[in-house]
């Protein structure tokens, strides 16, 4: 037995001299430093922007409540300042439930073991990690006091929608400095901190007060709070920015990229800052639609508040090189390239001529209600739907005449599918991501999909090639163009949010081909 007992005591202490060593290859320093904000690259890779990380200021000990602390605490490490850094008795337990349980499904992790993980981005579950993960707090614990330990964690975890650090969460979801936070806020953060994508009070504010109250009820539990305090800080009103202030900041196309992104980090449990983000917009397509979306548009701007939207696509990709969903961000922020549903007029004659070739009907130029008659409604929702547009649809034969609504990015991608053969692809704004290493922790991998048969989609296109532009009206209440070049497709929506004559057709249909053309020039 004596002879086994040094064995296993030698086995041990070379496991945790190998640990210590590892554990010194590490820069403590980066411990107490801000996270990177993340960098948006457009197609070429220029920087093109930031998505992250606007308003990230680290805080002192003495800015951060003590009932935040105290939040913190109860909900994840009530001996934080008794234990050295690993909490022996919850190591011990949570060690013997994941034998139970046959998998790591406790952690057991004391706020400085959740510092080292998130500064150095350990996120694998192993045994090899966590045992670096300790020899690394042992370290930190070393080099740093409880407090600054403390107010370094607030400083670097995650809180979802982008933020990292208790500052940059305080100043996004409240519009408020974390030191004029109440108790009731104070416990929401802590509260989202164990999932914060799904915990976001932005995307589930319900979810989010369930969490709230948990630690509140926990602080009370530990008496951190009386039972009247907890209960007077569940019902104390959280004061989140209105939705409408939100990212104003911001422009359509970022806006559009920061949703993608916060989608891609959602379900690939992505945390760690400092992050390149690799587009598809051609930066300078977008500037230029941007600046021409702000200019007065020459004899369509006889009615107040008329707005446009602006999408080019590549079609043998699905990648979108330009997003304007509005004329100015700042005035209106609703992104009209995703969500403005309107009829398409006689710009939906291409896609009813594509389905009479797929059905082996004759096509009638100029006559969509006779080339429409030969398919009938229903079968022309069908083929339809299988280019994208999801509807609504007029169920009578002004079907044929365009009694569509769709978006433009919808317009967009259907064009392209009719640009590529039949082929059509996801349209998307982010090709992959990167961390601070350069290591991919996110690519997209588009796969094409049949939507109608090649000859279909060239019988159209060969139509098509002498004019390369396609324009026309919805009772001069939507104006819609389509250009068709030999790598691009873009597309233009004109109107107003609530539905008005904008022009007479002649003059709107001149308006619209000159905007194409100067954004193509």
């Amino acid at each position: 037995m004596v002879k086994w007992g040094l064995v296993v005591a030698a086995l041990v202490l070379a496991v945790m001299m190998f640990y210590c060593y590892q554990a010194q290859k590490f820069d403590l320093t980066y411990v107490a430093k801000m996270p990177e904000r993340s960098l948006i690259v457009d197609k070429h890779g220029e920087a093109y922007g930031y998505v992250h990380g606007e308003r990230r200021r680290l805080v002192t000990r003495d800015e951060i409540p003590d009932v935040m602390v105290e939040a913190l605490r109860a909900r994840e490490d009530l001996r934080f300042y008794d234990h050295s850094g690993v909490d022996a008795k919850g190591l011990a337990r949570a060690t013997l439930r994941n034998i139970k349980d046959r998998s790591f499904t406790q952690g057991a992790s004391t706020l400085t073991m959740q510092l080292a993980r998130n500064s150095y981005n350990m996120r694998a579950k192993s045994l090899h990690r966590k045992f670096l993960e300790i020899a690394l707090t042992l370290r930190i614990e070393g080099r740093y006091t409880k407090d600054e330990i403390i107010t370094q964690y607030l400083n670097r975890i995650y809180f979802g929608s982008g933020c990292h650090g208790v500052e940059e969460a305080a100043q996004t979801y409240f519009g408020r400095s974390v030191s004029d936070l109440h108790t009731g806020e104070c416990a929401l953060l802590v509260g989202i901190i164990r999932g914060p994508h799904i915990f976001s009070p932005f995307r589930n504010i319900e979810s989010a007060k369930v969490q709230r109250d948990e630690v509140l009820d926990r602080m009370v539990t530990c008496g951190f709070l009386t039972y009247e305090e907890g209960e007077e800080a569940m019902v104390a009103a959280l004061r989140l920015v209105p939705e409408g202030e939100r990212h104003q900041n911001s422009s359509y196309a970022r806006e559009s990229i920061r949703r993608q992104l916060q989608l891609i980090l959602d379900r690939n449990d992505i945390r760690s800052g400092g992050l390149k983000i690799h587009t598809t917009l051609d930066a300078r397509m977008q500037k230029k639609s941007e600046e021409l979306m702000k200019r007065p548009l020459p004899g369509l701007e006889g009615a107040s508040n008329l707005q446009a939207a602006v999408v080019k696509l590549d079609p043998k990709t699905g990648g979108i090189l330009t997003l304007c969903g509005g004329r100015d961000y700042r005035q209106s922020p609703f992104n009209r390239a995703y969500l403005a549903k309107r009829d398409l007029g006689a710009v939906y004659t291409p896609f009813l001529e594509a389905f009479a070739l797929e059905r082996s009907k004759v096509v009638i130029p100029g006559k969509p209600v006779q080339t429409g008659r030969q398919l009938g409604v229903k079968e022309v929702i069908r083929l339809s739907k299988r280019l994208g547009f999801s509807g609504p649809y007029q169920k009578t034969e002004d079907l044929y005449r365009g009694a569509v609504a769709a978006s433009p990015m919808e317009v967009a991608a259907a064009s392209a599918i009719l640009m590529h053969q039949g082929k059509g692809y996801e349209p998307h704004l982010i090709t992959k991501i990167t961390d601070g290493e350069g290591q991919v922790v996110y690519k997209f991998l588009p796969s094409a999909s049949q939507a109608i048969s090649r000859a279909s989609a060239e019988g159209v296109m060969t139509s098509v090639e002498s004019n390369k532009i396609i324009s026309g009206t919805a009772s001069c209440r939507d104006g819609w163009a389509i250009s068709f070049s030999e790598d691009i497709v873009t597309v233009i929506w004109l109107g107003h949010d609530d539905p008005q004559k904008i022009a007479s057709s002649k003059v709107l249909q001149s308006g619209l081909r000159n905007i194409i053309v100067s954004i193509m020039d």
